[in-house]
């Protein structure tokens, strides 16, 4: 006897048996089932509806298809491809419509800022004597009209509409 014999796992032999219960347990392997009646599609049905053909085409590879389906098909596919467009076309003119308001905001901005900057042009004379010390509250003067906090929901990044992809034919 070989020094491991006694040990049962030293076997480099797959059984059958063990085949078996392992393709039994996994769920595939030879498993034989017999088709029901209903699963088999008759030869004379189309491939779409199931049903039986009153105008049969058939394909180069061998599928039958009745030929009214496959034109209700493409009738179907072209109205969702159809709306899909319009769709794509509707974001698309929202898109430039906002972008043309952008344009138009920052332009009013950049004059509202020049008119600014034009007022401010006129020389003050700064008396430091009536300015008096601050100190670190974040309150004093100007500053209360500020918002304090940056989690308001105001000064947070906005959510924005998912983008629709345009439909390819």
């Amino acid at each position: 006897m070989t020094r491991h014999g006694l040990n049962a796992t030293n076997g480099a032999v797959y059984s059958y048996h063990e085949r078996k219960k392992d393709q039994k347990a996994a769920g595939y392997g030879a498993e034989k089932m017999r088709m029901g009646k209903d699963a088999v599609k008759g030869f004379d049905c189309c491939s779409l509806t199931l049903q039986p053909t009153s105008r049969p085409v058939i394909t180069p590879q061998g599928f039958i298809f009745d030929k009214e389906a496959i034109l209700s098909f493409i009738l179907e596919k072209k109205k969702e491809y159809e709306k899909k467009m319009k769709e794509y076309e509707k974001q698309k003119d929202g898109e430039l419509e906002e972008m043309k308001d952008m344009a138009a905001l920052e332009k009013e901005e950049l004059k509202h800022k020049f008119e600014q900057t034009e007022k401010s042009i006129v020389t003050k004379r700064l008396d430091k004597s009536s300015k008096k010390d601050e100190g670190v509250s974040n309150m004093i003067g100007d500053r209360k009209r500020e918002l304090p906090s940056f989690w308001l929901p105001s000064c947070g990044p906005q959510a924005k509409k998912t983008k629709v992809e345009k439909p390819d034919k």
